[in-house]
């Protein structure tokens, strides 16, 4: 199926959270909403918050302005892994965080009453109520471009939608749900053709597809590191350097200031403006290694690798009865059904039982849920380490849920 399949990055020893009490494989195909972590990270985290651990930017001493470097060399890492200037990246706690540091900083100084919004029905609720609190509060309007039938966002609608009253389209690169792809670089011309700034959220592409966001000429881009296979807890906004330069801070209090009297206060420049308060040292560095971890296996392989059990697990999906397929069938790294007659919850439950673990809900795309016309989905999603023993046991345990629901 893939030279992955058979490779050590797919062995146990490589992955310690795959591997049970009793030595066997967990079936882990939840990589969507967060991916296991190789050694390399573990080990660098450990290392990190043990023997180097040491705070940034402010001390004098050998150890602080070690952590610093290696602190600074993972922005550079990131920056590289999607073709941005380090200085066009800011360090967040995830996606999530990032895009509403754009709504609150850019959003804020640049949207008023009667200037527009477009998302579109797939969005994961990051990229919905960032953009419903700030109409709250500045009257802005927000438009939903509807999907095609196979789940890809309609981009031939959103072009008959878009007015020059758009000043941002924001969405998802890949949709976490349906693994379908945007065509981000007709995204991006469809959103310059009226004026408007564009962000992406690249959470379920960054890990296996290649991303350069200036080639792409995107505003904004956002992920989160821990579906890079990174720690929790640390993330990336790219902002073009024009535009940070511009963007008033958002948060307040040390590391994002010049100087500070009560008389008044002046900034650091970004990104540092927009990094307030102790950063997340550990999760950086780990970040950083994260990028090296999936540079090193090649995006091309992983993209290769898991496109051919996206396809395995499809093919098998559709010959069970009361199987029920959503999304494309090339779709990126996720699969999401429903079976006739039994609620996602309680196929989870049972997979579980078998030593499978999938995501049962609504994945945080409610309105996509009721695009659908259905409550939840159950969604496998697969990683570097996934493999067709992943794919068996899953089809296994779903012929085990339609016997017992029979």
């Amino acid at each position: 199926m893939s030279t992955l399949a058979t490779a050590p990055l797919t062995q146990a020893a490589e992955w310690p959270g795959l591997v049970n009490p009793d030595g066997t494989r967990w079936h882990y195909l939840d990589t969507g909403a967060t991916a296991q972590k190789p050694r390399v990270v573990i080990d660098a985290v450990t290392r990190a918050i043990g023997v180097d651990y040491a705070t940034v930017h402010r001390g004098v001493y050998t150890r602080s302005a070690e952590m610093t470097l290696g602190f600074e060399a993972a922005r550079r890492k990131v920056a590289g892994l999607i073709g941005a200037d380090e200085g066009e990246i800011v360090f967040t706690r995830g996606a999530t965080e990032a895009i509403n540091l754009v709504a609150q900083t850019w959003g804020l100084a640049n949207l008023k009453a009667g200037d527009r919004v477009l998302l579109s029905v797939l969005e994961h609720h990051s990229n919905i109520v960032p953009w419903q609190l700030l109409a709250q509060r500045t009257g802005i309007a927000i438009d939903v471009c509807p999907l095609t039938d196979d789940g890809r966002i309609d981009l031939d609608a959103a072009e008959e939608m878009l007015t020059p009253a758009h000043k941002l389209v924001a969405l998802a690169h890949v949709s976490n749900v349906l693994g379908s792809v945007l065509d981000a670089p007709r995204a991006v011309a469809l959103a310059r053709g009226v004026g408007a700034k564009i962000l992406l959220d690249g959470c379920q592409a960054v890990a296996r597809l290649a991303v350069d966001v200036k080639a792409l000429d995107v505003d904004f881009y956002a992920f989160s590191g821990h579906k890079l296979y990174g720690p929790t807890g640390i993330g990336a906004l790219y902002a073009k350097a024009d535009l940070l330069a511009a963007m008033p801070p958002w948060q307040g209090g040390g590391a994002m200031i010049d100087r500070v009297s009560f008389a008044s206060t002046t900034f650091a420049p970004a990104p540092q403006r927009f990094e307030a308060g102790t950063p997340a040292i550990v999760e950086a560095i780990g970040l950083g290694v994260a990028v090296d971890f999936v540079q090193g296996v090649g995006l091309a392989a992983i993209q290769a690798h898991e496109t051919a059990l996206v396809r395995a697990t499809r093919d098998a999906l559709r010959g069970l009865n009361s199987v029920r397929l959503f999304g494309p069938d090339d779709a990126a790294g996720a699969v999401s059904f429903v079976i006739e007659g039994v609620h996602p919850h309680d196929l989870g439950t049972i997979l579980d039982e078998e030593g499978v673990a999938i995501r049962a809900g609504h994945h945080c795309a409610q309105p996509l849920m009721e695009h659908l016309g259905v409550p939840a989905t159950a969604r496998a999603s697969f990683g570097i380490y996934s493999d067709e023993s992943d794919v068996a046991a899953l089809v296994r345990g779903i012929e085990r849920t339609l016997r017992i629901f029979g």
